[in-house]
């Protein structure tokens, strides 16, 4: 089973043909089934062969078809310190972009 690792918004994602990655909020407008390109491939395998990038594999990419922009779900952040009256409460969702890996090149 082929395999690469990709690249993208600081963080890095095993992926194979036909996986649904979550990754991090991609810039710019997207419709759904755009093609997006994942050109920082730090590894390749496909079971035979091994191919390590330092950092990147030239040449190597990783295409996509995007799915959906989204938010995960809310997490709240506490700030408390008793007998003093302090408290601070606020909540985040980070946004994510979802995409399906087509291929491995």
């Amino acid at each position: 089973m082929e395999f690469a690792v990709i690249q993208t918004g600081g963080k890095q994602y095993k992926v194979k043909v036909g996986d649904i990655i979550t990754i991090e909020k991609l810039d710019g407008e997207h419709a759904k089934g755009d093609k997006i390109t994942f050109d920082k491939v730090l590894l390749v395998d496909n079971g035979k062969d091994t191919t390590i990038g330092m950092p990147y594999i030239k040449g190597a990419s990783v295409d996509a078809l995007f799915e959906t922009n989204g938010r995960a779900k809310k997490v709240i952040v506490l700030k408390y310190k008793q007998k003093s009256r302090y408290l601070r409460k606020n909540g985040h969702r980070q946004p994510f972009t979802k995409v399906k890996i087509t291929s491995i090149k």
